[in-house]
């Protein structure tokens, strides 16, 4: 496709979607519980519904043709802000998380600790916008965003004003990885406007992390910034701690930050890898880190009770989770003889226990070669074995990936199934395909396994050519 044509395709494509919002994304006053046919039944239902298809499938194509061959950088983040502008002045779309933060700023800001009491405690003056499960549930923010929707709230008053600047601060979290890419895609000998255009061109970061404010927005900024003040001053301990701090702040939005933590730790030496090398760099970063995270915490008088809140996600359930959907698909192959079997405990546990083995096992591998590379390769297994999986999660990977990958087809594949997935009031596609999805995830991972086994008896034996 044309670089022009790709770039008015998209902006089509984001019109639409602002047009599904207007119409039926998720408003304060919509139904808490939808369903895709009862969508398709309402005031304007088809529009709104064909309006999202269409509208995410031009944007999604747009950025999918040119994933190899971006004219430039100044191209690609010109083309990116025009895609982002429909959506800027658009209703919150495919997620009602933002009347969430809200909820937890007015908590906060009225003295109530949002670790100990859901929102309901208050009562948040908003809690009619705000899905069931999460009203009485602990937040599972880190204590800078508590901090900020507590400011957000009181500044603003209202919740049109709080939505405004939420996504204000998630439009912050997109300039900072655009600022803050290039300097690791230098790093890795990747193309700046390739990795900008990966990362910030993609439908997740457009209809999630925009229009849906999602806080990861700020998260993935901040990391990225991070990981960027890091490798354009390895071995000198001002930069190192500054980019351990923003690690750290990153880590107090969202605890997943914390994956990169020991990968920046090596990217920080100079020369070749010595536990001393680590200790006298990479010490630098993890103490950075430690403090942004620790002085937060104090300075937002908060404990780490957001730790805990962080198990509520497991009340949600979605085979987009590979752990999920074996137990799921366990339990419907126990169905046919007469067996009740609820697997998702223990196959959640055992992913939980593979991704710790994994992350060691990337960070031993790491200390020989680039560890960015090994950095994204972790947070994508973070995100592909936790027991909850949304898809603006995979924002987190993409990131670094973009910047690092030599072959983007795997990663870009996953981004382009998510944009899918979500319908725009927040209703989770996956909800209503479970027994269709979750056996077909199940046989996914068994081939990708299948196919690792094999890979690694072929790399230890190689045919001898003849």
């Amino acid at each position: 496709m044309p670089h022009h044509l790709a770039r008015w395709t998209g902006l089509a494509g984001s019109a639409l979607l602002a047009v599904a919002a207007f119409l039926g994304g998720a408003l304060p006053g919509s139904p808490l519980r939808t369903t895709p046919v009862s969508i398709w039944q309402g005031p304007n239902g088809p529009l709104v519904l064909v309006a999202w298809l269409v509208g995410t499938a031009l944007l999604a194509y747009a950025w999918w043709a040119l994933r190899d061959c971006v004219p430039s950088t100044r191209w690609a983040l010109t083309t990116v802000g025009l895609w982002l502008l429909p959506l800027l002045i658009a209703p919150p779309l495919a997620s009602r998380d933002v009347y969430a933060y809200a909820c937890q700023g007015a908590s906060y800001a009225a003295g109530i600790n949002p670790y100990e009491q859901g929102v309901s405690a208050l009562p948040c003056p908003w809690l009619d916008t705000i899905s069931y499960i999460w009203r009485d549930t602990p937040a599972p923010y880190g204590p800078l965003f508590v901090l900020l929707a507590g400011a957000v709230v009181k500044a603003t008053g209202s919740l049109t004003g709080a939505i405004v600047v939420f996504r204000l601060i998630a439009v912050a979290g997109v300039a900072l990885i655009a600022v803050s890419l290039p300097v690791l895609a230098r790093r890795l000998g990747v193309p700046a406007s390739r990795a900008i255009w990966l990362a910030l061109g993609c439908p997740l970061v457009a209809v999630h992390l925009v229009a849906g404010a999602h806080n990861d927005a700020l998260m993935v900024g901040l990391l990225v910034a991070g990981l960027a003040v890091i490798v354009s001053r390895p071995g000198r301990p001002g930069p190192l701690l500054a980019g351990g701090a923003l690690l750290g702040l990153a880590a107090a939005i969202k605890v997943t930050a914390l994956v990169v933590v020991p990968f920046a730790a090596l990217a920080a030496i100079v020369g070749g890898y010595s536990i001393r090398a680590l200790l006298r760099h990479g010490g630098w970063v993890v103490g950075g880190a430690v403090a942004g995270v620790a002085g937060v915490s104090l300075a937002a008088g908060l404990d780490f009770g957001w730790v805990a809140g962080l198990a509520s996600g497991s009340d949600v359930i979605a085979w987009t989770s590979p752990s999920t959907a074996i137990g799921q698909t366990v339990g419907y192959l126990a169905v046919p003889f007469g067996g009740h079997i609820d697997a998702l405990p223990v196959t959640r546990g055992i992913g939980v226990g593979v991704l710790a083995l994994l992350l060691v096992w990337l960070w031993w591998r790491a200390r020989t070669r680039e560890p960015l590379w090994y950095a994204a390769l972790a947070l994508a297994a973070t995100v592909a074995l936790a027991p909850l999986f949304h898809p603006w999660y995979w924002v987190w990977p993409l990131a670094v990936l973009a910047a690092t990958a030599r072959r983007t087809g795997w990663f870009t594949v996953v981004a382009l199934v998510a944009s899918f997935l979500v319908l725009p009031d927040g209703t989770g596609l996956p909800r209503f395909t479970k027994t269709v999805g979750a056996p077909l995830m199940t046989l996914l991972v068994i081939a990708l396994v299948v196919w690792l086994v094999r890979s690694a008896r072929a790399a230890r034996h190689p045919v001898a050519a003849d």
